[in-house]
């Protein structure tokens, strides 16, 4: 009997070393109380002033949507709500951007530079759609937008009075390609009357110049071009529609989140910190009042 307790004290004594060895491991990994965590880990809580110093981000954007990202007055520097709110997430997480530099590309480039990896993260009024969750991380929404249809004042049909006039088939209309508006044309009018532009500058070209008889963008983008386009012919016609499925979101390559653990996560408790803090009230009124 002596022998089979001495056994179970002994046995009991090893399985107690062994949780306490565990317990150490445990604590050293999570890097609780300023220890050091294991690399490419990075530790998310409520204070994420800093988070991300010393990690770098390939940064991409369009550069052709304004107000959230366009080139100023010199034609070189890139402004816009997505670069203030870029520079926002820097100033509050500290991160750095490769090159010193957002890169500036077309939308279908700039999805396709994302879901291969060749670019971190893109910030250009893009819409989290279900397509691009198969091939990109997405960010929690900061900008939900619906589309419009425009007209030229002076060529544009009469009978053209929102988004139900074009789906007969019996106009053609613009869009850019690789945008949501281009999703919902496809979906909702005759391929045939479709006119897809690899930038939305030249599709407000094309409708100017009369050679298409309507566009479908995002509004707040052709609500800011009619507004800041001097002798314009372009007004808005109809109700805004497809409201919530243009909402915009940070999106995130599959690589970076990899290599980043925990990015998501910070960028999704950036963006709230933003918006408890008044900063992402002050972009908006910048930029759409």
């Amino acid at each position: 009997m002596k022998k089979e307790m001495k056994n179970v004290l002994s046995f009991i004594m090893i399985i107690s070393i062994a949780l306490l060895s565990f317990t150490a491991c445990s604590s050293a990994n999570e890097g609780t109380g300023g220890e050091k965590k294991p690399e490419g880990t990075m530790g998310v809580d409520e204070n994420i002033e800093g988070a991300l110093e010393g990690v770098e981000l390939s940064v991409g954007t369009s550069g052709l949507f304004g107000p959230f990202s366009f080139y100023g007055e010199d034609g070189s520097t890139l402004k816009g709500y997505d670069l203030d709110l870029l520079n926002e997430m820097q100033k509050l997480l500290g991160f750095t951007i490769a090159g010193g530099r957002v890169e500036a590309m077309d939308y279908s480039a700039l999805t396709t530079s994302v879901a291969k990896g060749k670019v971190d993260l893109a910030l250009a009024a893009l819409c989290a759609t279900d397509e691009r969750k198969e091939v990109m991380n997405f960010s929690n929404i900061y900008y939900d937008s619906g589309l419009i249809v425009s007209i030229n004042k002076e060529t544009g049909s009469k009978d053209i009075t929102g988004i139900d006039s074009l789906k007969s088939g019996d106009y053609t209309v613009a869009v850019e390609k690789g945008t949501a508006s281009h999703i919902y044309a496809q979906a909702n009018i005759p391929s045939g009357f479709i006119e897809v532009h690899d930038t939305i500058t030249t599709a407000y070209e094309s409708l100017e110049q009369g050679k298409v008889d309507a566009l479908i963008q995002d509004q707040p983008g052709v609500a800011y071009y009619i507004k800041t386009k001097n002798g314009t012919k372009l007004k808005m016609v109809g109700e805004e529609f497809n409201q919530g499925q243009s909402p915009y979101a940070i999106a995130v390559s599959f690589d970076a989140s990899k290599k980043y653990p925990g990015l998501m996560d910070i960028f999704n408790k950036a963006l709230k910190e933003l918006s408890e803090n008044g900063k992402m009230d002050e972009l908006k009124n910048k930029w759409f009042e």
